[in-house]
């Protein structure tokens, strides 16, 4: 066709979008290299974007864009007395962020960020499975220390210890008086909310939860034993301490079957930074947690769901794990270079 009466490539993607992305990743002429249906490369990925400070009333907020998908985040501290902890041990120093749900994520998908989200219906599967996801990778990375969200309170001389009553003092050692004790906790609610979405929904939205993590100041608190409430200042508030960097990189596997029972050729393609198209085209999809920040590469964490192709000698590969440093320093450079 000529340019006058040709489609452009955007069309041919919405009427054919599985003929017309395996064309592409497989041209005919061998001097053209593969490409997707979006013009990137197999490995090619989408630059994020990060701003800080992007919601007035948090205590710490970013938003990411990566590509059309951008997704912003806010960090809200609130506070709870240990008496209101149901399962309070004051002996518990290890597990407190996960016995006491003191990081609580929640994910919503805003109505126009993508054609499939309708106005009015319950939280969509996605979202909260992304919210599992988050909170599981808060816990399994050790991005947060529990000594950031305790609320220390000293028991004043006269006043005397219950015989029932368990406290914890500031050397982990039993409480007496005039000794320092957990009073209450903060606890950090992480809301995203998804403007626009193209794909890749988790590696952004995790990337936001950590830039607003390490933005995040929570103000200096402390118990009123005569209101039994606790109180804070604006004065000097704490940021948190983040120390890692731990990053998501999502790839999805498209291996040309275009239905279940069409047999497979063997041939697959690792397309990394997925869009919304070319995650509704493929079964299987892998991500792998890296964190760079202390020179070598550790991977915490590696998931896949669906398909058979990605097996433990790919997911060591070279490639794969040069895919993922260059991710890791793409979003590495966005959040420290954000303001």
């Amino acid at each position: 066709m000529t340019a006058e009466t040709g489609l452009s490539r955007s069309t041919f993607a919405k009427l054919s979008p599985h003929p017309y992305l395996l064309a592409n990743l497989e041209p005919s002429d061998e001097s053209s290299p593969p490409a997707r249906s979006n013009g990137r490369a197999p490995f090619e990925v989408r630059k994020p974007t990060v701003n800080l400070s992007s919601l007035s009333h948090a205590h710490g907020s970013a938003l990411v864009r990566t590509g059309d998908t951008t997704v912003i985040c806010g960090v809200r501290g609130e506070t709870i007395l240990t008496e209101h902890i149901p399962n309070y041990r004051a002996s518990n120093t290890q597990t407190e962020l996960a016995d006491y749900d003191l990081l609580v994520p929640n994910i919503e998908l805003a109505t126009g960020s993508a054609p499939q989200f309708l106005p009015g219906g319950p939280p969509t599967t996605l979202a909260q499975t992304l919210s599992t996801r988050i909170y599981s990778l808060l816990h399994s990375s050790k991005l947060l220390r529990a000594e950031d969200l305790r609320i220390w309170h000293k028991r004043p001389a006269e006043a005397p210890i219950a015989e029932d009553e368990e406290v914890e003092t500031s050397d982990g050692k039993d409480g007496n008086e005039g000794e320092e004790y957990v009073v209450a906790y903060w606890v950090l609610y992480i809301d995203l909310f998804f403007i626009s979405f193209d794909g890749n929904p988790f590696d952004a939205a995790w990337a936001a939860t950590l830039a607003a993590l390490r933005h995040a100041k929570l103000p200096q608190a402390r118990y009123d034993p005569d209101r039994e409430m606790i109180l804070c200042s604006r004065k000097d508030p704490r940021p948190l301490t983040v120390e890692s960097m731990p990053i998501a990189c999502t790839a999805v596997v498209f291996t040309g079957k275009e239905t279940k029972d069409q047999p497979a050729d063997g041939k697959f393609w690792l397309l990394a930074d997925p869009d919304t198209l070319e995650e509704s085209l493929c079964d299987e999809t892998v991500t792998i947690v890296v964190d760079c920040s202390g020179g070598a590469t550790r991977i915490l964490s590696i998931s896949k769901h669906g398909g058979t192709v990605m097996t433990a000698k790919l997911l060591r590969s070279t490639d794969f794990l040069e895919w993922a440093n260059k991710r890791w320093v793409d979003f590495a450079s966005a959040i420290a270079s954000s303001r």
